[in-house]
């Protein structure tokens, strides 16, 4: 029975959807894309007051299970920081925020593949930016990248210079936000990958590099793995590293075998732990996608407590994330996933995704030719040795441990994620022009 539900937990993927909710000129412009399915139309932010009156609505009438049974967090997220959550949410949370901030940014839709793919697109007035995609994962979304962008573009403001900046792209997921959420099988890493593609080229960019964690990780190294003309480099802070040899007895929860290096057997154990105690979430989403969508689509407490509890566990704030994301950063996220309900679409990611992200012959990493670069993040899920990652990617060029930092790394330590990006990318520049 243990193996058989650890093969299950096993499948669990790391993880934005034609909101639900929409203004006039939303509206207007997926209308007008019907004419133009190439075209990229403004995209602005409205959410209608009856739909933020009827979460508020909802979140005072959330019923609330009886304490858990121990005194740590080892049956799920603890009742009491539920509660202060939900009850700021209720009570001192204000959507507009974020929404005016969103709004003050550069922010498009267009067509590709037959979805509708929204994202963030501002660009450098540094002559000789180079061009980065980045991609969130789930329980993230692109504001994760929010407090990044100025740095990354404007950087002699930041403190770095000219010649680091990037234009930066920053698109939603399909299912996830205010992407469309796909209707039809098949929206898988390797899709959306091709369609990342077509989007930097329907800017107007020849060369490029793409970056990502958790999901972005995975459709990063589809991205590489497909090597498509200008695509400079890669970078990953969720690296597939995994040897094929260690795949199983971490999946059976076998003692570390010997032989390991010390940096080996502490990887090989955080994901012995990780798979058999922490990613029941993911088997869930992988095998049942629809069942857990019904409950985050119909319940803010829900879908509060399955984001929140994976937001606490993987950053680095002793399970208080509130120590690096502000309370209100991690409620814009939650309520993202509530007003474009997509609960039950990023969930159908797992779906689409069911092999595992970890595994460095399950991700093909061997097939990627372009040049890879890998920051390690001491809260990550697993911290990837330097041996393992330079098996699991022959063209791996850049290694760095970071200082600080956990699975949500530009969210939590933005200024670290920053010169990382500028670090690891910085001899690729030269194959700009």
């Amino acid at each position: 029975m243990k193996t058989k539900l650890t093969t299950i937990l096993m499948l669990a993927t790391f993880a934005f959807s034609i909101p639900m909710i929409t203004n006039a000129q939303t509206t207007k412009t997926r209308t007008e894309a019907t004419n133009s399915d190439t075209a990229i139309r403004p995209f602005r932010i409205n959410i209608p007051q009856s739909k933020l009156d009827e979460l508020k609505r909802r979140i005072s009438g959330t019923r609330f299970p009886d304490k858990e049974t121990v005194n740590d967090e080892s049956q799920g997220l603890q009742l009491a920081q539920l509660k202060e959550l939900i009850n700021y949410w209720e009570n001192g949370y204000d959507w507009r925020k974020v929404e005016n901030k969103l709004n003050a940014l550069p922010q498009f839709i267009t067509r590709i593949d037959g979805l509708d793919i929204q994202f963030i697109h501002v660009r450098s007035k540094e002559k000789g930016a180079l061009p980065i995609i980045l991609t969130h994962g789930w329980p993230g979304s692109p504001l994760e990248f929010i407090d990044t962008i100025g740095p990354l573009t404007d950087p002699v403001k930041y403190g770095g210079k000219a010649e680091d900046a990037f234009d930066v792209i920053i698109p939603a997921i399909p299912g996830y936000g205010f992407s469309e959420i796909p209707k039809e099988q098949g929206w898988n890493p390797d899709r959306v990958a091709r369609a990342w593609d077509t989007l930097v080229k329907r800017l107007g960019y020849t060369k490029y590099v793409s970056q990502g964690g958790d999901h972005g990780s995975v459709i990063s190294d589809a991205l590489a793995r497909q090597a498509p003309s200008g695509l400079l480099g890669i970078h990953l802070t969720m690296p597939a590293t995994i040897p094929a040899e260690l795949v199983k007895p971490i999946n059976a929860g076998d003692p570390a075998p010997a032989g390991l290096s010390e940096s080996e057997t502490k990887a090989y154990n955080s994901m012995s732990t990780f798979f058999g105690r922490n990613a029941a979430y993911g088997g869930m989403m992988v095998t049942r996608p629809q069942t857990t969508g019904y409950l985050l689509s119909d319940s803010p407490g829900a879908l509060a407590a399955f984001l929140y509890e994976k937001i606490a566990e993987w950053s680095e704030s002793d399970l208080k994330p509130e120590k690096v994301i502000s309370r209100d950063a991690i409620l814009d996220d939650i309520t993202l996933y509530w007003l474009t309900n997509t609960g039950a679409s990023s969930s159908r990611f797992y779906w689409e995704n069911n092999n595992n992200n970890f595994s460095s012959e399950h991700q093909k990493t061997k097939d990627i030719k372009v040049p890879v670069a890998i920051t390690v993040f001491p809260h990550e899920i697993y911290q990837a040795p330097e041996s393992w990652s330079k098996a699991a990617y022959p063209s791996l060029y850049y290694y760095h441990m970071a200082t600080k930092g956990g699975h949500f790394a530009a969210w939590e330590q933005p200024e670290v994620f920053v010169q990382e990006m500028r670090n690891a990318f910085k001899t690729l520049r030269n194959n700009l022009y």
